[in-house]
């Protein structure tokens, strides 16, 4: 997942989950009162600023180590905060709804997770590939979200 603050002014902090050590992420369980990690994913997709606020702790942390958790805020995190989920994690979702769907024959549980899958995809156009990877290139074609 990519955790995307943009500063007042303008300037975008973006890291990907992917990206962390298994000590950062650790650390990042321990900050959030010893949550499992898919919990905190969990949390990421939902968009839970305390999540991705220790997110860009534990990144921050490489230039200060001494950066402590409550002194790192993010001043208008619902304009400035987001969470956004990566091609792999497009792939595993879809991979899922494939063996479930071909087990039906039917695209149906496909169409009902795209538009999902649109708004919290960091690119775009990773749908389209997931979707033509799995041989469903033929779902691409749903209407256009709008932008978040």
């Amino acid at each position: 997942m990519i955790v995307t603050y943009t500063h007042p002014d303008g300037t975008v902090e973006q890291t990907s989950t992917n990206d962390l050590s298994a000590i950062e992420s650790a650390d990042v369980e321990e900050v959030m009162g010893g949550t499992a990690w898919r919990v905190i994913e969990d949390r990421l997709r939902g968009q839970d600023p305390t999540a991705m606020r220790a997110v860009l702790w534990a990144v921050r942390k490489r230039d200060d180590a001494a950066l402590k958790f409550a002194q790192v805020d993010v001043p208008g995190w619902r304009r400035r905060l987001t969470c956004r989920i990566e091609r792999e994690e497009i792939d595993e979702v879809l991979d899922n709804i494939v063996a479930e769907a071909l087990a039906k024959s039917e695209d149906a549980a496909i169409d009902a997770i795209l538009p999902h899958l649109r708004k919290l995809a960091h690119d775009k156009d990773d749908i389209a590939a997931a979707l033509d990877a799995l041989g469903k290139g033929h779902l691409v074609t749903a209407p256009e979200d709008s932008e978040d």
